[in-house]
């Protein structure tokens, strides 16, 4: 049974926590950006969520065609989408459970790749990955998506207070690596996507982008199904608008709720299994009890 934990933990951290990852466990008592109190810290807490939420965001920032050509122009992502992921729960766990120092680290970072990523779309338009427009964008995509895979996969009762607490503190974030006029509730999230809907568009690179995901690799040959399921749960959690504009059949009520519940019994080993996940050693920082 230890063996199989123990197994079963490697393959969520291989792609929860990459080399290069934060040291949460330094230095104690350090609480971060956020605190182990915090909205922050709950919402980014549990690996099926995040990589769900993870999913999503990918697809619904790719739905604007400036951060798409950044991404397709200036990164390998279509060669290594497991990379890309990893990469991105590097930052976010690096950012919310990290000491201070390493989050700054983690921030500095990655404007310093953003400074030298411009170029043209293809509509001919400029872009640039610093554009404080853009990065508002990228940031109000993911966190609507991660609080999306909390709510259904992990914590369904989190109060509206909390959410929009967690977008009041996350906002911290994209403000620090450039963005402006961040929405910080729900109420101020769902009009800015809202008012964003007009610049989106589903192209031959957005149709490709959804391929990738639905065929990303898997860490292992035994997680191949893990990961069809994962990917599949994904794409479900978009807003219905976002899945019509993919081209992506909705699902009836009822296969949602299938898929829901089989990603549910997917997760249950994870959570058993994971005990040196960021929270796990950021709580040991903190000298508090372990995280369950």
């Amino acid at each position: 049974m230890e063996f199989l934990r123990t197994r079963i933990e490697a393959s969520v951290l291989a792609i929860s926590r990459p080399p290069g990852s934060a040291d949460f466990l330094n230095p104690p008592g350090d609480p971060g950006l956020f605190g182990p109190d915090s909205a922050a810290w709950q919402v980014h807490s549990d690996f099926t969520a995040m990589l769900t939420g993870g999913v999503a965001a990918l697809l619904l920032q790719m739905l604007h065609p400036l951060p798409l050509a950044g991404v397709w122009d200036h990164s390998n992502f279509q060669a290594d989408m497991l990379g890309r992921l990893r990469r991105t729960a590097q930052f976010i766990a690096g950012t919310t459970f990290g000491s201070r120092a390493d989050a700054e680290r983690f921030i500095a970072h990655v404007r310093r790749i953003h400074a030298g990523i411009s170029g043209v779309g293809p509509n001919g338009q400029p872009y640039a990955a610093s554009d404080p427009q853009l990065l508002t964008w990228v940031h109000a995509a993911e966190v609507s998506c991660f609080l999306r895979g909390y709510l259904r996969y992990r914590n369904p009762d989190f109060s509206a207070a909390d959410q929009d607490r967690y977008f009041a503190e996350i906002a911290r974030v994209a403000e620090a690596l450039g963005a402006q006029d961040v929405p910080r509730s729900r109420t101020g999230i769902e009009d800015y996507i809202e008012t964003m809907r007009p610049q989106l568009v589903c192209d031959q690179r957005t149709l490709k982008t959804l391929e990738l995901v639905l065929n990303a690799p898997s860490p292992n040959a035994l997680a191949v199904p893990w990961t069809r399921l994962m990917m599949r749960a994904g794409v479900d959690l978009l807003p219905g608008w976002a899945q019509e504009m993919l081209g992506v059949t909705q699902r009836s009520p009822a296969r949602s709720e299938l898929l829901r519940r089989s990603v549910a019994v997917a997760a249950a080993p994870m959570r058993w299994a994971v005990r040196n996940g960021s929270i796990h050693l950021a709580r040991r920082r903190m000298g508090l009890p372990p995280f369950g």
